[in-house]
């Protein structure tokens, strides 16, 4: 067997900074909170078992199996989340009376303003921490901007007639003008 042939894998070591790659966890609405959460795996054992390897290891090195299962979990979790988050909104939208979810909807873009504001001023803050402020406040900002979209999507259907309801005008012969 040639060994040059062979492709070289490079060992990566993950570190926790490695787990705020992509978005970050989605916050749950309040109000949402029991409709989604309701049967949810929220990855509480894998993160246990990351902490309990890293008071007995001290370094991260030593932790690669936990923290990438506490990742796969993580990211599987949050994709699920932000879709119960998003599906609840749309049905609100829908079902809601119009008032309300207006209401619901400038307060989120209140929220959004609010969140672009502080972005602003966190791009002022250097380093990691400055870093991990900027993509917190980006991913609330993202997650709510799609919140709006959803809770105006549902009021759009709302406000659609049902297909069934219309009735398609039939051509009527000469005949039956009388």
């Amino acid at each position: 067997m040639d060994t040059d042939a062979q492709e070289q894998i490079e060992e990566v070591i993950l570190t926790g900074d490695d787990l705020m790659t992509g978005p970050p966890s989605p916050l749950v609405p309040p109000d949402l909170a029991p409709r989604i959460l309701d049967g949810m795996e929220l990855c509480s054992s894998n993160l246990r078992k990351l902490f309990e390897c890293l008071h007995k290891n001290d370094i991260e090195p030593f932790c690669q199996d936990e923290i990438l299962m506490y990742r796969r979990c993580s990211q599987a979790r949050d994709t699920a989340l932000r879709g119960k988050i998003y599906d609840a909104e749309e049905t609100l939208g829908a079902n809601l009376p119009e008032a309300e979810v207006r209401e619901r909807v400038a307060k989120l873009h209140s929220d959004a303003t609010l969140l672009e504001r502080r972005f602003v001023l966190a791009s002022g803050i250097e380093g990691v921490e400055g870093f991990r402020h900027r993509w917190s406040l980006n991913g609330q900002l993202h997650d709510t901007k799609k919140r709006i979209e959803r809770l105006e999507r549902g009021l759009a259907s709302q406000n659609e007639e049902p297909a069934a309801a219309i009735e398609i005008p039939r051509k009527r012969s000469w005949y039956q003008l009388w």
